[in-house]
């Protein structure tokens, strides 16, 4: 059996797969705040009412793609955890998707402290991501 070549990165960084599982678990949450809706749910739509109204207004479609976002990310996650090349994609694409609806957001409403640093998170992950090191620690 071959052995993977030793990297200064054994494996992913642990924040790359922390975020993708957080993303899942962020999904999964909004996704059943839409399907089981609840006074348990009102402090976390304080937060963001304007949310709310977008995802209500799309019905189920929101709960539909929610659900499957959690389970893209969990599977990015776990992918990542496993060091496979797929992971790997699905995750640089799944950030430079997000980090693209940050650029968009920030120039739609101006707002530089959450949309701004948005686009600053997704841009330093993809960076990591894109880093040789990581790439050559995936099969």
């Amino acid at each position: 059996m071959a052995h993977p070549t030793p990297s200064r990165f054994p494996v992913v960084p642990p924040t790359l797969v922390a975020f993708a599982f957080l993303a899942a678990l962020i999904a999964l949450l909004t996704g059943l705040a839409l399907a089981v809706p609840g006074p348990i749910w009102a402090p976390m739509w304080s937060l963001n009412p304007q949310a709310y109204d977008a995802f209500h207004r799309l019905g189920r479609t929101a709960e539909l793609l929610l659900f499957s976002l959690a389970c893209l990310c969990a599977l990015t996650g776990v992918g990542l955890l496993l060091r496979r090349r797929w992971a790997w994609w699905l995750a640089l694409l799944g950030l430079a998707a997000n980090g693209v609806g940050d650029l968009v957001s920030l120039v739609w409403t101006h707002n530089l402290a959450r949309f701004g640093s948005g686009v600053l998170i997704a841009a330093a992950l993809i960076f990591i991501l894109t880093l040789t090191p990581v790439r050559r620690s995936l099969s």
